[in-house]
């Protein structure tokens, strides 16, 4: 697990490498693994502001940027049905650039904020993906992916990444 540092991602357009304590390279683009959506900022959504997700969330997520997430985490359609509380045809019969409304737009985004920081803090796409279906002591012998159909339990599983984050036994 990496070592907590904060970092400070620029705006979009900001060349200048100022607000970065590492190579500017390694954060700005679809390369870094936080990175679910393609956005104009090409931030981990977990780095993005509450203002930045209300307007990813309002323009809606499209298919195309549900698939990248579907196929980057490693989920079939059963299994997201089942953590975004809809059903399956649901995911399915949007095609291309169709957007999802607003109201699953924003548990699509709040399901990725969840693994852009679970692949931020174990700095490995297939490392968070086994993680994540594992059986963990600190949410009672469950998996974390059991929690993350709903609210509350996504806010325990972010809980949780966090204290791993900052090194805390979990």
């Amino acid at each position: 697990m990496k070592k907590h540092t904060q970092k400070q991602y620029p705006e979009a357009g900001d060349t200048s490498g100022a607000a970065f304590d590492e190579p500017h390279a390694a954060y700005y683009g679809t390369q870094h693994p936080g990175i679910i959506f393609k956005t104009p900022l090409q931030r981990p959504e977990s780095q993005m502001t509450g203002f930045q997700k209300i307007d990813l969330i309002r323009k809606g997520i499209s298919k195309n940027d549900f698939e990248r997430f579907k196929d980057k985490a490693g989920l079939d359609y059963d299994q997201l049905a089942n953590a975004l509380s809809v059903a399956r045809a649901t995911l399915i019969n949007k095609k291309g650039n169709e957007k999802f409304n607003q109201a699953l737009s924003e548990r699509i985004v709040s399901l990725a904020d969840i693994y852009s920081y679970g692949y931020e803090v174990f700095e490995d796409v297939e490392r968070f993906n086994d993680w994540v279906f594992r059986p963990n002591q600190a949410l009672g012998g469950q998996r974390p992916f059991d929690f993350l159909d709903n609210q509350f339990g996504r806010e325990e599983v972010k809980n949780l990444i966090g204290r791993i984050d900052y090194g805390v036994y979990s």
